[in-house]
């Protein structure tokens, strides 16, 4: 799920990694640990987008929320309208996928179970890896242009339909972020430049934030837990049992490019030239503006796993302004920290940042690959959780925090 934070050169195992390192800090005159190695061009572009990910898939995943409360609202108002006539209501499907105690228990082992496989069995399902890559970057991909498409294309389109036999109905908007989507990948798999790669990892990060839900705080602490102890297992210890780092050598490894494959299958090697080989979007990589060979890389996980608690508590803060409201208007006080101009979320994600500034100066010090669930975890989910008891609100996140709650009636003596 996280394949880590750390730095250093364009290399294919974690050996050569610090080795690179080594080789440019000689180089450099000892490049030591200092304010301007924080304030290098690569570690601030992963901390920003990193951030901006998490903020704009958290917003996108409320809107949504949102969005499908008003359909089911509309669509309680035409059942009700309806009974008279007879006719149907087909129900409105739910886009979410709610993750329970077992998925948080179990999502930790899988992937270690996916890890290893890629680990041992990587060159012969390299191809099978990069295709299925393609297919999920592309669909995720397309969610995150949505909106700028739809912005572009409102001018000009009515905003029908056009319905593609079974495949389903579009709308213009989809099908121009989907024809970008594809481009994009097109193009990556051409060239295997990283930016189109951080552009599919981008996606996905979003994407997965918006769809996947964390119902509470007890699976939030369950699923986080577990993570961060996979996470330090694989990057510390793995080494040990396997002689190599397994989460660096399969974060770092390259895929033979498909369409090299498929060349070499027809015999066209003479006339196609030979593509790059493809380091699939399982991490974001950001290289350095002023150190060449340079690069922070943040695997995807350290993005969407803390993401996924930052949504949680967005949904959190949003429901009680909005119980705060209903119970305005009926007379009753606001319960305890309701208010604040400190919410939640703001905590939350004050911690994040927090812990990638920590995971930085962690792998500058120690020159090595770092584990960076074990600083995101602790600095996103402690201060939450004193957050949440201060506040009285420990309890209901536990469990049940968006259940609602009926006033209790006060008798007028």
């Amino acid at each position: 799920m996280s394949e880590g934070f750390g730095a250093g050169g364009q290399q294919q195992d974690d050996l050569l990694l610090q080795q690179s390192q080594q080789s440019q800090s000689q180089g450099s005159g000892e490049y030591q640990w200092s304010s301007y190695a924080m304030m290098d061009s690569s570690r601030v572009s992963t901390c920003l987008i990193s951030m901006l990910l998490i903020v704009y898939g958290s917003f996108r995943s409320l809107n949504m929320e949102q969005e499908q409360r008003e359909k089911e609202k509309k669509r309680q108002s035409e059942s009700t309208n309806n009974l008279l006539t007879g006719e149907p209501i087909s129900p409105e499907q739910n886009k979410f996928a709610t993750l329970d105690t077992m998925h948080a228990l179990c999502l930790p082992l899988g992937a270690s179970v996916s890890l290893l496989i890629m680990f041992f069995f990587f060159d012969s399902m390299q191809m099978l890896f990069a295709v299925c890559t393609a297919i999920i970057a592309t669909v995720a991909l397309a969610f995150l242009l949505l909106p700028m498409c739809q912005y572009i294309i409102r001018p000009c389109s009515d905003g029908n339909r056009i319905s593609f036999g079974v495949c389903g109905r579009f709308t213009a908007a989809e099908l121009f972020s989907f024809s970008l989507a594809v481009s994009i990948v097109c193009i990556w798999v051409l060239t295997g430049h990283w930016l189109l790669m951080d552009a599919m990892g981008m996606g996905l990060c979003v994407a997965f934030i918006a769809f996947v839900r964390l119902p509470s705080l007890k699976v939030s602490t369950l699923l986080l837990t577990g993570l961060l102890i996979y996470d330090v297992f694989w990057v510390f210890f793995s080494s040990y049992i396997f002689n190599t780092n397994v989460m660096v050598k399969v974060a770092t490894r390259p895929a033979d490019n498909p369409v090299g494959i498929v060349a070499r299958k027809l015999n066209l090697g003479g006339i196609v030239r030979e593509p790059p080989k493809l380091n699939l979007p399982g991490k974001l990589v950001f290289p350095s503006l002023h150190n060449s060979g340079h690069f922070s890389m943040l695997g995807l996980g350290d993005i969407v796993m803390p993401g996924l608690l930052l949504c949680f508590v967005l949904r959190y803060d949003a429901y009680k302004k909005s119980q705060c409201t209903q119970t305005a208007e009926t007379g009753v006080p606001p319960p305890r920290g309701v208010g604040s101009r400190l919410t939640y979320f703001h905590c939350s994600l004050l911690g994040y940042f927090l812990g990638l500034l920590t995971a930085t100066v962690s792998s500058e010090v120690f020159k090595a690959a770092q584990p960076a669930l074990l600083y995101l975890v602790p600095f996103t989910l402690l201060p939450l959780l004193t957050m949440a008891y201060l506040k009285g609100d420990l309890r209901r996140m536990w469990s049940e925090p968006f259940i609602i709650q009926q006033a209790s009636k006060q008798l007028e003596v």
